[in-house]
């Protein structure tokens, strides 16, 4: 799992874990993917910079190595820029191109093969509806244009897989953590009931849609 060190990534990983999966917890620096998983107990850790798809194949690498079989793939790292098309600086239109959309796409080529190799698989690209044009592409113009993008490739992935392999997109809503602020409506545990949900689909379970709470919502 991505950015899995605090937030939404924390409580999703550990509400896998307390479903008796083996969790590998991710984040660009090391000690902070170490942390989390010495709280969340008997989780792996790793280094990931998903802004680095030279770092996500060494992740991919070293998991390998070390034995781990990956059936889960929950992309969930992002960042949140302000301003709009015309005022975001370029700087901050690059890195949320290259950690919300093309991030998740390196580990997608990294770790789906895989999946489609042993016949099952579950992906996770954890979105929102600021990405979406059915919901009036609100918010910061840099992550609502990402994650949009993101909301494109689940679609066209969708396309690629066969065998019991499901990916789906999920917004979490608005939820307390450093990103969503204080006053958000949800905490990171109910927000992950979606995600975690779609991590654990049955084999009847949908493919290639966007979800939140649960229900089906537009693109």
């Amino acid at each position: 799992m991505t950015g899995a060190n605090r937030g939404i990534g924390r409580a999703v990983v550990a509400a896998l874990h307390e479903r008796g999966l083996e969790v590998v917890v991710t984040a660009r620096r090391l000690g902070d993917a170490q942390s989390a998983a010495r709280e969340i107990g008997a989780a792996k850790a790793a280094e990931l910079d998903l802004a680095s798809e030279p770092s996500v194949a060494a992740c991919a690498a070293a998991l390998a190595r070390d034995g781990a079989t990956i059936d889960v793939l929950i992309n969930n790292g992002a960042v949140l820029a302000e301003g709009d098309v015309l005022t975001a600086t370029s700087a901050d239109l690059r890195r949320s191109l290259d950690v919300n959309l093309l991030g998740a796409l390196w580990c997608c080529r990294a770790f789906v093969p895989g999946m489609l190799q042993r016949g099952y698989g579950r992906i996770v690209n954890v979105s929102s509806g600021w990405g979406s044009f059915a919901e009036g592409m609100e918010g910061p113009a840099a992550y609502a244009i990402s994650k949009a993008a993101l909301n494109a490739s689940t679609r066209s992935l969708a396309r690629s897989l066969r065998g019991d392999v499901k990916v789906n997109a999920c917004c979490p809503g608005w939820v307390r953590t450093r990103m969503g602020g204080t006053d958000a409506d949800l905490t990171p545990q109910q927000a992950a009931d979606g995600i975690v949900w779609l991590a654990t689909l049955a084999a009847d379970g949908p493919s290639g849609g966007l979800f939140r709470a649960r229900q089906p919502i537009a693109w």
